[in-house]
């Protein structure tokens, strides 16, 4: 075993871990909401929440970091998630230590949470971030049940192609089905779905929730953004059930997951007071 990763091993054992990189916003927030932020040496560029966040030294992307300003920062641990596995082989060969985190589906989210919060010392904290999810996941039931629910990722003000929806694979798909709903999007194909206008079409959700992340920044309104969504022959449009999640926790795996799913309660609750018929 290579002396500096045996030192580190025992550093990690007896005091922890004080000088962590957070490679993903995910990652970041969740350290942060432990209350554990002083313990982040630096992060990415994308790590932008909190405010604080921004004033954190930053190593570049999160698929293209620095490794040379990562070595000269030192840190005991560098967590990053599973789907960098080319970044994870290049700090361990530097002997960098290193934790892969896959963070897509809900499990997964709660396994991170968890995971961090032993990492940085912080199990009760972590505990209470989980109960909070679980309450937020239960207040979802009974709301209406057995409709088709579509996902649909980024600020499109057109809708002939390349229309990202949330598919099996990501943790979307678990509140639906949490909901007692369903996904309008199934298939059993792994990675990003990519679907078109006749694609919507023939899927016919009965509810379109658009995750709108960059929406101020782009200088987009509602309207904008729901007016290509309710001139297509679908359910959703017909009822006016499109929804706008436009604050930049939408689409982040992190603690703030309780606030997309305040988010989805009120939408299905919208849908379900104006079509109590649909409720069951």
């Amino acid at each position: 075993m290579r002396p500096l990763l045996l030192s580190f091993l025992l550093a990690s054992t007896l005091w922890g871990y004080e000088r962590i990189i957070a490679l993903s916003p995910a990652i970041n927030e969740i350290i942060y909401a432990l209350g554990a932020d002083g313990k982040i040496a630096a992060n990415s560029e994308f790590c932008d929440y909190p405010e604080a966040a921004k004033s954190k030294p930053k190593v570049g992307g999160y698929l293209t970091p620095n490794l040379e300003k990562i070595l000269t920062l030192r840190p005991d641990l560098v967590i990053t998630q599973i789907d960098n596995a080319k970044l994870s082989a290049q700090l361990t060969s530097l002997s960098i230590p290193v934790k892969a985190m896959r963070i897509e589906k809900l499990e997964d989210i709660r396994t991170a949470i968890r995971e961090i919060g032993e990492i940085v010392g912080r199990e009760k904290q972590a505990s209470g971030i989980l109960a909070d999810i679980d309450r937020k996941l239960h207040a979802l039931h009974g709301i209406t049940d057995g409709k088709k629910i579509l996902i649909v990722i980024g600020e499109n003000l057109t809708l002939e192609s390349r229309i990202f929806v949330a598919g099996q694979n990501l943790y979307f798909d678990d509140i639906i089905r949490e909901s007692g709903n369903r996904n309008a999007f199934e298939s059993g194909r792994k990675g990003q779905p990519i679907l078109n206008r006749e694609n919507i079409i023939a899927l016919n959700p009965d509810i379109v929730i658009l995750l709108a992340p960059m929406k101020e920044v782009k200088g987009l309104t509602d309207a904008q953004l729901t007016a290509p969504w309710l001139t297509l022959p679908i359910s959703a449009a017909e009822k006016k059930a499109v929804y706008i999640v436009g604050k930049s926790h939408a689409g982040i795996p992190s603690d703030r997951l309780v606030l997309f799913l305040e988010d989805f309660r009120r939408f299905l609750e919208d849908y379900g007071n104006k079509f109590p018929i649909d409720k069951r």
